[in-house]
């Protein structure tokens, strides 16, 4: 039977997570998002309560949760803030490709500093030429006997101006597309490594975001997290398990967005009434519970499919579009009923409106995800029912033509559908003028 209930542990994270993002992010959120500075006070106060690398496997010290526990949290951080939120999950996106690599040597080393001291790992694919095609990473991996030498420049890395560590994604050969990727754990402080500008956003700028630059860095075969050719899989399976929280960073931020104009529209009156009270304002609210409450269900669902083994790739590109798609929706909705007063910056709807923006963007866009899932319902989904031509026939089409000898074949145009009864076919069909080959025997 299917169980919605949270266990007395994930109430509890949810309970401690949204005490700290009411206490510690939501007075700092719109002060941070204006000088678009990322608080280190903030994350290491995050660290110091436990809400970062809680999902470091209980084998090498950590707490092992589970992708429910990362998106509980992550709703509650992304409610105060999206872009401080961003910033706290992405040791949970930068530690994913060690996670599931096979370098258990790599995994103990560098848990165990991530662990007892506060240390930031950051998730390096995107290029300046490319963001969700991986297959066209350009940064080049030259192998030097066991080592590497990394030349090249990643693009729009959360944390790569605050990070010690980071996943770089790379490839021995460009025109060999996904056969050449591989992975890196590289360090911040290795000579060679260079931190790009704080890149100026739109929203989400209390997130730090920069590029960084490789000149002829070597990487020891210590640190490769995928030899070339298990790189580019190494990072599907990557996405797959941190879409969800994607899905539920949008949640948080159409939660707040949707809670603001609630509060609103029970105090704004208008036309001698309380706005709430006009059926306009209802439906608007209504529509904003009901994807509010469908983005969480489904990425509550692609969390439970990869917490018990299953493949969440499908499950977690659903969860991530449609949230965050429906995260801008609810988000210019809260807006339009606060009217005059949500264009402005003394209210927090302009502001989640900026941060939502991204969702649609980053780890994959809508576009991508949209690829995904039509790639598998059609060429992956097991249909339940028949093939149209092979349908029973559920009409007689012609009752005219129709002769009770059962045992007389039916014919079916596998253009129009049309029904034939006799012991051929006709020459054509009477309704769309197909040949006698274009029926098939029912």
């Amino acid at each position: 039977m299917l169980n919605f209930r949270l266990s007395p542990q994930q109430l509890e994270l949810q309970q401690k997570a949204r005490e700290f993002a009411l206490k510690e992010i939501l007075p700092v959120a719109w002060h941070y998002d204006e000088i678009d500075e990322t608080p280190l006070a903030v994350l290491k106060k995050a660290y110091a309560a436990g809400l970062i690398n809680g999902d470091i496997p209980q084998k090498y010290g950590g707490n092992g949760w589970g992708l429910i526990e990362s998106v509980i949290l992550t709703e509650e951080l992304a409610a105060a803030c999206p872009g401080l939120a961003t910033t706290i999950f992405d040791n949970s996106l930068g530690m994913e490709p060690l996670v599931l690599s096979k370098n258990e040597a790599l995994k103990k080393q560098y848990f165990s500093k991530i662990l007892n001291d506060f240390k930031l790992i950051c998730f390096a694919t995107s290029e300046p030429t490319m963001g969700s095609d991986v297959a066209g990473i350009r940064c080049k991996a030259e192998r030097d006997g066991n080592d590497y030498i990394l030349n090249g420049t990643k693009y729009w890395i959360t944390n790569g101006g605050i990070a010690d560590y980071m996943s770089v994604f790379a490839t021995v050969d460009t025109d060999s597309h996904h056969e050449g990727i591989c992975a890196f754990l590289v360090e911040r402080d290795w000579p060679g490594v260079s931190i790009g500008r704080k890149i100026p956003k739109m929203g989400q700028r209390g997130s730090n975001t920069t590029g960084i630059n490789f000149k002829d860095v070597r990487v020891p075969e210590a640190n490769i997290m995928a030899p070339p050719g298990e790189g580019f899989l190494l990072a599907m399976h990557t996405f797959a398990r941190t879409r969800p929280a994607i899905g539920a960073f949008a949640v948080g931020t159409a939660r707040s967005a949707m809670e603001y104009a609630i509060d609103y529209a029970k105090k704004r009156r208008a036309f001698g009434t309380k706005i709430a009270n006009f059926q306009a304002i209802q439906h608007k609210i209504a529509e904003m519970y009901q994807k509010v409450e469908t983005s969480r269900l489904l990425v509550w669902k692609a969390a439970w499919e990869a917490d018990n083994g299953i493949d969440p790739t499908i499950a977690a590109s659903i969860a991530k579009f449609y949230a965050t798609e429906a995260c801008l929706e609810v988000a210019n909705e809260a807006l339009q009923i606060f009217a005059g007063y949500g264009y402005t910056k003394m209210f927090p709807i302009e502001k989640l409106l900026r941060d939502a923006r991204l969702f649609r963007i980053y780890e994959g866009t809508s576009e991508v995800q949209r690829y995904i899932v039509s790639g598998y319902a059609l060429n992956g989904y097991q249909p339940v029912m028949p093939p149209l031509e092979d349908l029973p026939i559920h009409r007689d089409m012609d009752p005219a033509e129709f002769e009770e000898d059962q045992a007389e074949t039916a014919w079916r145009c596998r253009m129009c559908g049309y029904v034939h009864y006799g012991e051929r076919p006709p020459e054509e069909c009477p309704y769309c003028f197909f040949p006698a080959s274009a029926f098939k025997g029912v």
